[in-house]
């Protein structure tokens, strides 16, 4: 089904043609505005002095540190690449440990490229999770619950912080599973991955380490101060205590060693004569995109994936970041915008497009005719190796030496 392209009114749009697919109303007051006019904006801004000391603030907002570049990457709008690149004049300091906040999702990136979907039989290990779960994994008589959700409901973003203390409370201190937990999180968020968002889960809960994350009172003192003096629950705090759960068992997960990955060509395979359109997907959706890059003069189709997003029931705020990054797009080439099955809709056409290292690009593939295929933008190509542990993973010359974690 062939789509008006959005225009000035993207929130409209999805209500007139994704309402049926969208959950709940559009985001109060959106963390941000998508498209790359919007995304190159905030990177000319950024501003990492301090980074390092105030990242983990969760309260007052004004004294946070997080970049809340996140939806811009998770779109392929900014690259990790160019990311680290504009963080080069920041403090040392505060440069270290921002390059390791982009470390960490290249390395989710190179977890999804080769595990993909994962379920608990192909965990690290058996997840903590406390043996006596709550009916409401997330009660708001809580100040610090009803604060975070209320956010996440009413920007579509919260810091890194606080997804650590919902993931924790959710499984390591309630008792639910993990895999729900992480689902209903992902729905919500601007920037959800099924790479950053999965993993991060997964890390919290112990099913990546050995230790998982303890979320408890002493947290919310520290980074939000003022909540627990206002909780309806302070003189009977549920998470006064260290929660007890520990993670399980290692379990066997041998790809995690060694295996092949979804990685894509290292440069622009042709497959005979040239595409008529570059088909941009979600993972990719910004103006240096590199099949868009390959061919400059051909116009856009983004298909909105009926089926998938029927069973996703995405929060209408991701909707309508998506919507306003094809509006942006439409401003310096032809968009055209359809909804459907992707496969259904391209059918016939040869497309250009760019790798996608995710499971849902690699069933799609084999389905269309594909003209010519650019790489993803790696920051570090995946090689096969391990990806069992973050920390042996980041010690890799060759990961270091790509980002260059020092000023020249």
């Amino acid at each position: 089904m062939l789509l008006p392209t959005p225009g000035q009114d993207p929130a409209g749009w999805v209500a007139d043609h994704l309402g049926h697919l969208a959950d709940g109303p559009p985001a109060a007051d959106p963390a941000r505005r998508g498209g790359q006019t919007a995304a190159d904006a905030a990177l000319a801004a950024l501003d990492l002095a301090g980074y390092a000391r105030r990242r983990s603030l969760v309260d007052p907002p004004a004294r946070r540190g997080a970049t809340v570049l996140s939806p811009y990457i998770r779109h392929g709008l900014l690259s990790l690449a160019e990311v680290v690149a504009a963080a080069a004049g920041a403090p040392p300091a505060d440069r270290r440990r921002f390059v390791d906040e982009v470390l960490w999702q290249e390395y989710c990136r190179h977890l999804y490229a080769r595990i993909g979907a994962i379920d608990r039989r192909r965990v690290r290990r058996v997840p903590a999770q406390a043996g006596a779960p709550w009916a409401d994994p997330l009660p708001t008589d809580m100040e610090c619950v009803r604060m975070v959700t209320g956010e996440l409901a009413g920007t579509g973003w919260i810091v890194n912080q606080t997804r650590m203390w919902l993931a924790s409370q959710w499984t390591v201190r309630a008792g639910q599973g993990w895999e729900d937990g992480e689902d209903w999180m992902f729905r919500h968020l601007l920037d959800g991955s099924r790479a950053a968002n999965r993993y991060g889960w997964m890390w919290t809960v112990g099913a990546l380490t050995s230790k998982p994350y303890g979320f408890s009172q002493w947290q919310v003192r520290r980074r939000a101060p003022d909540w627990c003096g206002r909780c309806p629950r302070r003189d009977d705090c549920p998470i006064r205590a260290w929660p007890a759960a520990r993670s399980g068992p290692v379990v066997a997960a041998p790809s995690f060693r060694s295996g092949e990955d979804r990685v894509g060509p290292e440069q622009l395979v042709a497959h005979g004569p040239d595409p008529g359109v570059v088909w941009v997907t979600g993972e990719s959706m910004g103006d240096r995109d590199p099949a868009l890059r390959a061919f400059p003069d051909l116009p856009v189709v983004f298909v909105f994936d009926e089926p998938l997003l029927a069973g996703l029931r995405l929060r209408t705020a991701r909707l309508v970041f998506l919507a306003e990054c094809l509006a942006d797009l439409a401003t310096r080439r032809p968009v055209e915008v359809r909804l459907g099955d992707p496969a259904v809709e391209l059918a016939g056409r040869r497309v250009g497009v760019t790798h996608a290292p995710v499971p849902g690009f690699a069933r799609l593939v084999p389905r269309l005719e594909i003209a010519a295929l650019a790489p993803w933008p790696w920051v570090v190509r995946p090689d096969g190796g391990d990806v069992s542990s973050y920390t042996a993973w980041a010690r890799r010359r060759r990961v270091r030496a790509a980002l260059n974690p020092s000023p020249a």
